[in-house]
């Protein structure tokens, strides 16, 4: 859907919102643990251009990052989940 030099951006297979992205980064890195400043930055900025190209940028929007095992991790690629499209709770479960 988008990409950028180190990232890219993919619709969630098992979306918890309406629009449910992914923004994974193109290097296979473990965690956020091991992931260098310059490429977390990077993947944050295409969060937010995919925040609004999908419309979601003024409404509003949640960006996870899960890590490890008691952090929710179950795919060890860093990626970046955008949820948004509706309502969201806290906690979030």
């Amino acid at each position: 859907l988008l990409q950028s030099e180190n990232a890219f951006v993919i619709e969630d297979k098992y979306p918890q919102a309406p629009v449910h992205l992914l923004v994974v980064s193109k290097e296979i890195i473990n965690n956020i643990n091991e992931a260098p400043p310059h490429l977390i930055a990077e993947m944050l900025e295409l969060a937010k251009t995919a925040a609004k190209k999908f419309n979601i940028d003024q409404s509003g929007y949640r960006i996870v990052i899960n890590t490890n095992k008691a952090g929710g991790q179950t795919v060890y690629h860093l990626h970046i989940h955008v949820l948004g499209g509706r309502n969201m709770q806290w906690p979030p479960g």
